[in-house]
Order: C-alpha cells, then structure tokens, then sequence
C-alpha cells in the first residue's frame, strides 16, 4: 500500500498524492460524507477487485502516487483554512492532489490553492446541482454553494458543468452572471464537442450519476449519468488534468459498499489518467 504520512519526504517532482478530506459540517441535508475517505480508501484496497487501471496501469506497483492519511483539521470554523494551507504545501512542493470529501463545500478552499498555483485553470465539475447558491439556508459556505465563491474570488476561471438536472430559476441567473458552461442531461451528448486546454481540475460529485449506479449520496437525483459515462468522461478529457476531488459519498446510506466501490473505481482511472504525463 503507497501509504505516506502527509510530512513525508521522499515524494517526486510530478507525483500525485491523495488526501482524505473528513468535513462535512456545510451538507444541508443530511451528514455522513466526513466518513467517506475511509470507506473509499478500504474499497480501493478491497481483495474483491485489482489495482489495475483500465488504460494499463498497475497502481500497486506504480511509486509516482501516494496515499495520505485525512487532513489535519484543527478548530471548528478554520477547517477551510487547514484545507487551503496544506494543499498549498503539496503544490508547491511540485505535487498534484486528488482528494477525497468530503461535502463538496471542500471544493472552495481546494480550488483556491490551485487558482493561486496555476495562472489559467479549468474546472470540469461533474455534478447533480449546478451549486451555484449565493447562499442556502443563510450560509454562503454551503455544499450547495461553492462554485458561486469560486467564480466571485476567481473571475479567470473557466467552469464547466456536466450531468446537471436540478438547476432551478437563481442558478441558471447565477450561471449567466458567471459565464458558466453548463450542459444539462438532456444534452449529455455536447460533451463529445468539449476542448480544453492548459490545466484542468476535475470535481466529481457522486450524484452526477443515477442513483441506481450510486445509491451511497445524500440527495438522490434519477435521470442521472451511468458510471461508464463518467468513466468515459474522465478518460477522454483534454488538458492537463493537474487535481480532483471526489466528493458527496455517504456511507451511511450506502447498502452493500456499491457506491464505495465506485468511487474506488473512479479514484483509480483519475490516477492513470494523470499518470499518463
């Protein structure tokens, strides 16, 4: 197992660490994603599959990713903080970052360590809900919220948004506000036209798929992506795919380990997708 403690040293120029990321104080509905990274670790590692990529990559005996134990999160209300400061260590130590949610509130503060890296980055964010709320429920840090702080702090930003199908009146005057290309799931097929360029960062919310792949999320969505489709997605995405968090998983409302055992699954084709460069 590529287990490395967060302060280690002997990583490379190049490599991928993944780090877990237990928060989900912001979920609106219901907790449970601060259990995830655990869960997607075990899953990983389950002697019911194999650490085979699909475009050929032997994950347990490839050195150039590393597993890290969760973030140190301190103080209730700093989290964010915590999460900014020590993903900015790992970039600026030459290292690229998968992490594992999480709500996906965690994504702000993840994205504000890459936007201050990288010059000119793109988000392919992959997702039920285009979470685009200037607030929820009074609180501007909600899961439902994190993209609307992203494009207000990071005008630069090009966002992407694929597998949508709740966007209601106030997120699609968000997304017009915020130059937001947003392909909704009855258009799914616009997805084979989309290009990047320079560095993407990839946000995979679990409920972009149907519940039927992944019935292990908070707020079940149907008419949503097959996990082949987000597979594809993943694999023939342009750019430099340079970070991504997976995040939404609950493992409370998981029967069974199958939303687990997806995520896995989607875990190992982002490492042999970023470990093709």
């Amino acid at each position: 197992m590529n287990y490395f403690a967060a302060t280690d040293k002997e990583t490379l120029e190049n490599d991928i660490v993944v780090q877990g990321v237990p928060f989900d104080l912001n979920s609106s509905f219901r907790h449970g994603p601060a259990l995830a990274p655990d869960r997607i670790r075990a899953a990983l590692f389950s002697s019911s599959a194999n650490m085979w990529t699909e475009n050929g990559i032997d994950l347990g005996e490839n050195s150039r990713w590393h597993l890290l134990p969760d973030l140190a999160l301190s103080v209730q209300g700093e989290e964010f903080a915590d999460i900014l400061h020590q993903t900015a260590i790992h970039l600026d130590n030459g290292l690229r970052v998968i992490s594992l949610g999480g709500d996906h509130s965690v994504t702000y503060p993840l994205i504000q360590a890459y936007a201050r890296k990288y010059g000119k980055l793109s988000i392919f964010h992959m997702d039920a809900h285009p979470d685009l709320y200037d607030d929820l429920d009074g609180n501007r840090h909600s899961h439902a919220c994190p993209f609307a702080r992203i494009m207000e702090e990071f005008q630069e930003i090009r966002l992407v948004q694929v597998g949508i199908r709740t966007a209601n009146g106030h997120q699609r005057e968000q997304a017009s506000r915020f130059g937001v290309e947003m392909i909704e799931m009855g258009e799914l097929a616009r997805i084979q036209q989309l290009v990047f360029d320079g560095p993407v960062y990839l946000s995979l919310d679990l409920d972009c798929l149907d519940p039927a792949f992944a019935p292990g999320v908070s707020h079940y969505e149907p008419g949503g992506m097959t996990t082949r489709e987000v597979l594809n997605s993943i694999q023939k995405l342009t750019g430099q795919l340079v970070g991504a968090d997976i995040v939404e998983y609950n493992p409370v409302h998981d029967p069974q380990g199958i939303t687990g055992m997806v995520a896995a699954k989607l875990l190992k084709e982002i490492l042999g997708k970023m470990l093709q460069v």
